[in-house]
C-alpha cells in the first residue's frame, strides 16, 4: 500500500530510498539487484532528494549507458522498477520510470567514448585498514540478518510484518555498503608507503598553518575524500584548504577563499602522519 506524499517522504534522499526499495525485494533478489541500483544512486548522488530528480536527468542517465555494457537491459529495468516503486510509495510526484528508454535490436560495438577507467582513490594506511575491518564486520553480520528475514517471513501477513521489512532493509544496506567498500578498496592507492621523504605537502601529511592575521596555529591531516573527518582534523585534498596546501613547502603563504572573505596562512610545518 503506497504512502501519501508527506513532508517527511519528500525529504527522502536516494540513499535512503534505495535501501528501502532493496529491502522490499525477496532476499534472493537483493544481491543480484543492488549493484545496478547503487550505480543509479551514485550517478545522481546519494544525498540527492528523490523529489528533486527531473525527467530530463532520468532520460540522460538511460542514454549514458551504452547497450554494449554487460547486463544493459537489466540495469535499466531495475532503475525503472526503483522509480516505479518510489512513485507508488509517494516519494516522487511524477512517474519518472517512463523516461527510461531501453534500446532494442543489436548492441553497439564496444566503445570507449565517454567511459573512463575508475580513478584511483588515495587512502592512508590507517584509512585502508579501517575500511578492510568494516568490510569484514559487515560480511560477518550478513548471516544473522538473513536468518532474521527467514524467521520473520514465517509470519504470512507480510503487509503488517514490520520485523520482516526492517530486516530486509538492513540487509539491503549491508549489501550495498559491502559493494561500495569492495569497489573502493579495489582501486585504492595507499599513500605514504615506499615513497621518498619530501618537504612538499601531499596526501598523508600533517600540516601546521599559522593564521597571518591572528597568529593562531592550526593543524590538519591531509587525506583523500573518503577519510575526511573535520572533528578529527582530517581534511580532504579536494577541499579548499587541501587544494591550497598540496604541493606547498614550509614558508609558503597560501590564501583561501571562504564565505566570510579571504584567509591567509603560512605553512609552518609538514610531517608525514
Amino acid at each position: 500500500m503506497g504512502e501519501t506524499m508527506t513532508d517527511s517522504n519528500r525529504e527522502l534522499n536516494l540513499n535512503e530510498a534505495s535501501s528501502r526499495f532493496l529491502g522490499s525485494l525477496p532476499p534472493e533478489k537483493i544481491t543480484t539487484s543492488q549493484q545496478a541500483i547503487y550505480q543509479f544512486v551514485r550517478w545522481f548522488g546519494r544525498e540527492r532528494l528523490m523529489d528533486r530528480i527531473t525527467p530530463d536527468e532520468v532520460a540522460k542517465y538511460a542514454k549514458k549507458i551504452p547497450p554494449s555494457v554487460a547486463e544493459y537491459r537489466k540495469k535499466l529495468e531495475l532503475a525503472k522498477a526503483f522509480l516505479s516503486y518510489a512513485r507508488k510509495e509517494g516519494w516522487i510526484k511524477k512517474n519518472l520510470a517512463v523516461h527510461i528508454k531501453i534500446k532494442k535490436g543489436k548492441t553497439r560495438q564496444k566503445e570507449n567514448t565517454g567511459r573512463k577507467a575508475a580513478a584511483a582513490i588515495s587512502l592512508t594506511r590507517t584509512g585502508y585498514d579501517s575500511m578492510e575491518k568494516e568490510l569484514s564486520e559487515l560480511k560477518s553480520q550478513k548471516p544473522s540478518v538473513i536468518e532474521e528475514i527467514r524467521r520473520a517471513a514465517e509470519d504470512k501477513d507480510f503487509r503488517e510484518n514490520a520485523p520482516l521489512h526492517a530486516a530486509k532493509e538492513r540487509l539491503g544496506h549491508i549489501e550495498g555498503k559491502i559493494i561500495e567498500l569492495q569497489e573502493t578498496l579495489k582501486i585504492a592507492t595507499v599513500i605514504g608507503e615506499k615513497t621518498e621523504i619530501t618537504h612538499k605537502v601531499c596526501v598523508g601529511n600533517m600540516v601546521k598553518l599559522v593564521d597571518l592575521s591572528s597568529g593562531e596555529e592550526l593543524k590538519y591531516i591531509i587525506v583523500g575524500p573518503r577519510e575526511a573527518n573535520a572533528t578529527k582534523g582530517k581534511v580532504s585534498n579536494a577541499s579548499p584548504i587541501g587544494r591550497a596546501v598540496i604541493g606547498r613547502v614550509i614558508g609558503d603563504v597560501i590564501e583561501i577563499e571562504v564565505p566570510a572573505g579571504r584567509l591567509c596562512y603560512r605553512v609552518e610545518k609538514v610531517e608525514r602522519h
